[in-house]
C-alpha cells in the first residue's frame, strides 16, 4: 500500500510514500511486545512461587541449629 507523489519518467523511478510498511512494522512491534511482557509476566510469577515456597519451610530448631555448628 502505497500513494504515488509523483509519476515514473523514463530516467527516474516513481516516488511513492509506504505507508503499508510502516503498518505492518507497527503490527509486529506490538506483537513483539505483548510477548516479552507475557514472557516477563509468566517469569515473576514463576519466581515468587518459588520465594513463596521457601518462606514455608519451617524453622530449624534449636537442636538443630546447634548439630549444624558442629
Amino acid at each position: 500500500m502505497s500513494i504515488t507523489i509523483q509519476q515514473a519518467t523514463t530516467d527516474a523511478e516513481a516516488v511513492t510514500i509506504n505507508y503499508g510498511a510502516f503498518i505492518q512494522t507497527l503490527i509486529d512491534f506490538v506483537i513483539i511486545a505483548f510477548v516479552i511482557f507475557m514472557v516477563i509476566k509468566a517469569y515473576n510469577q514463576v519466581h515468587k512461587k518459588q520465594e513463596e515456597a521457601q518462606e514455608e519451610l519451617p524453622k530449624p530448631s534449636n537442636e538443630e541449629v546447634l548439630l549444624g555448628e558442629i
